[in-house]
């Protein structure tokens, strides 16, 4: 079973006139342990397409499944919940809590579902250990570097037993040797079974893929494990 399947989904926002197709009948699956990426000029459809993988956004037409679950079934809460135990998502805006510490906001999603405080706290400081912060596991996130917040945003996604992650240019903020380490990162949780849908605009982060999707106009218009092909298509080549 795939861990994401997207099969047919529009996303129209608006009525009318005023209707915007964000996406046009796409398809997309992303098998267990698959990293795929998805690149294409902005207003491509790439965000909505990490909304809907993750429950935040609803398709008007089409599938959207999770670990074999239809997303358009669920009850709000019913996708709280699956999110929580299922999709870690690494936001542009990162969505860091400003009130609690590194190790706090790592460990929120595992104290939300039942998990108490000390083992709880002992995950967020491995996961933060991954990404060379747990030196500053104590320190809110107004005390650290952009890049920093952002490489607590990438634990808070890849703390506990997820199946999906998704990430929204996570190496945006990081400089070229943090960057790939945490494309590393990413790698490692494919390795162990994890699917991962990375939006990126960086071909050379697209090349650590197993298959590259490229956005156009809401509809993909090319699905390759070739990073020459992805260059191409961004320069228009």
């Amino acid at each position: 079973m795939n861990a994401l399947d997207l099969h047919q989904v529009d996303r129209i926002h608006g009525q009318g006139n005023a209707a915007v197709h964000a996406l046009r009948g796409l398809t997309i699956h992303v098998a267990a342990g698959e990293l795929v990426a998805v690149m294409g000029p902005s207003g491509s459809g790439k965000s909505t397409l990490l909304n809907l993988a993750g429950g935040l956004d609803r398709a008007t037409a089409g599938s959207v499944k999770v670990d074999g679950v239809e997303l358009g079934d669920l009850s709000p809460k019913e996708l709280a919940r699956l999110r929580r135990h299922k999709v870690g998502y690494v936001f542009q805006d990162l969505n860091l809590i400003p009130a609690l510490t590194a190790a706090e906001n790592v460990s929120l999603p595992l104290e939300l579902d039942g998990v108490r405080r000390r083992p709880a706290r002992a995950a967020a400081e491995a996961a933060l250990a991954e990404v060379g912060l747990v030196d500053l596991a104590d320190r809110l996130p107004a005390d650290m570097s952009g890049g920093q917040q952002q490489r607590v945003a990438i634990a808070r996604a890849v703390v506990g037993d997820r199946s999906l992650i998704l990430a929204d240019e996570p190496t945006g903020a990081l400089d070229s040797e943090t960057g790939e380490q945490v494309m590393r990162l990413l790698r490692d949780r494919c390795a162990a079974g994890v699917a991962t849908l990375l939006v990126t605009h960086d071909a050379a982060h697209a090349a650590w893929a197993d298959r590259i999707v490229f956005l156009r106009d809401g509809a993909a218009v090319d699905d390759t494990g070739a990073r020459p092909v992805a260059e191409s298509l961004l320069t228009g080549a």
